[in-house]
């Protein structure tokens, strides 16, 4: 008797898993509505595209400003600015803007004893 509970157990386990299996298909009742053939998918064909620089409104850059130690640590600060160029690349003018970034990272040549 219990062979045979243990056989109806894992028959039982059997077919709840190849229930889920279909449902998990492609040909699922409820993926019905989809279609996952290889003709149904259209392929992206990626094309080149010619694009110029914008000339519209100045580039950004930071520029280092200054370079602190401060309880052993390297301070650097930036400023970052807006640089207005002519046709040829050659900077007209540049522009401080408000916006500053400052990195802080440890001077480990004090640890070498260097």
């Amino acid at each position: 008797m219990k062979s045979f509970t243990q056989f109806t157990s894992i028959l039982a386990l059997f077919f709840l898993l190849a229930f889920a299996a279909y449902l998990d298909s492609p040909f699922s009742f409820i993926n019905k509505n989809h279609s996952y053939t290889a003709t149904a998918i259209k392929q992206k064909v990626a094309r080149p595209v010619t694009a110029a620089p914008s000339d519209e409104g100045p580039d950004l850059e930071e520029k280092l400003e200054k370079v602190e130690k401060v309880d052993g640590y390297f301070v650097e600060t930036y400023q970052e600015y807006e640089v207005y160029k002519d046709d040829k690349g050659k900077v007209i003018k540049e522009i401080p803007t408000d916006h500053t970034e400052t990195l802080k990272y440890w001077d480990y040549s004090q640890n070498n004893g260097e």
